[in-house]
């Protein structure tokens, strides 16, 4: 599962970004316009496989929103305890299994507090060019902490199915990750302030087959057999 919200060097291939512009068309209802494309920004990221500490690094939600804080600032430990709830010696484990699998790189040393002494800590990116297996849970319970600790009328959110062929859904797949890729490569703009997506995308469980004739009123739900325990029976 791929983490497109950014939590996330190793090989990378893409194609440089392309604007085309398009000569003024003119029809009989209207005036010449002129008309700018953004060429297709394609980008063929090549994702590998997560070492057995690479996946387990990644298999804490804790660990996903810290590489999620660390991602544009770099943080001590101090300020991702706070920023956490967390201990800092609870914090400390954490970043330094993200250190140790190269998630989160140490910067110079700086002052802190009372002049102590601390390690800032930076997220490297790498976490998005590696495919670390089933992360369903962790992505959700940090997506779930982040998104609701964000205020209300700043939130947006939708859902929503569609009925798409094969042909489709890896359309949409493709859509959805180079446009990620595009917005995720901006990244150096003293105005902007960082926002955290989420998408997933799943078959509806719950949908007819298209092989299997619809259920309709008249229909009877089938029973259980003689020798099989109904609900509303104990066992003998």
């Amino acid at each position: 599962m791929i983490d497109f919200s950014q939590s996330m060097v190793s090989v990378v291939s893409m194609n440089e970004e392309r604007a085309e512009v398009v000569a003024p068309v003119s029809g009989p209802d209207s005036a010449d316009v002129g008309a700018v494309r953004a060429g297709a920004v394609a980008r063929a990221v090549e994702r590998r496989d997560a070492t057995d500490a690479e996946a387990k690094a990644l298999a804490s939600s804790i660990r996903i929103r810290i590489l999620r804080l660390c991602l544009d600032e770099a943080l001590s430990n101090r300020e991702i305890a706070e920023a956490t709830g967390l201990n800092p010696a609870t914090a400390l484990h954490h970043v330094r299994m993200l250190a140790d699998t190269g998630f989160l790189e140490a910067q110079e040393a700086r002052r802190g507090r009372r002049g102590a002494r601390e390690i800032p800590y930076l997220a490297t990116g790498k976490s998005w060019f590696l495919n670390a297996g089933d992360m369903t849970n962790p992505m959700i319970e940090a997506f779930v902490a982040e998104f609701t600790a964000a205020p209300y009328e700043q939130r947006t959110m939708g859902r929503m199915a569609a009925m798409l062929t094969e042909d489709e859904v890896e359309e949409f797949r493709t859509r959805i990750d180079e446009l990620f890729e595009e917005f995720r490569s901006r990244r150096t703009k003293p105005d902007a302030q960082q926002w955290g997506l989420f998408i997933a995308m799943h078959p509806s469980q719950n949908a007819i087959r298209s092989d299997e004739p619809p259920v309709t009123g008249n229909d009877e739900l089938p029973v259980a057999g003689d020798d099989e325990p109904r609900e509303d029976t104990p066992p003998s």
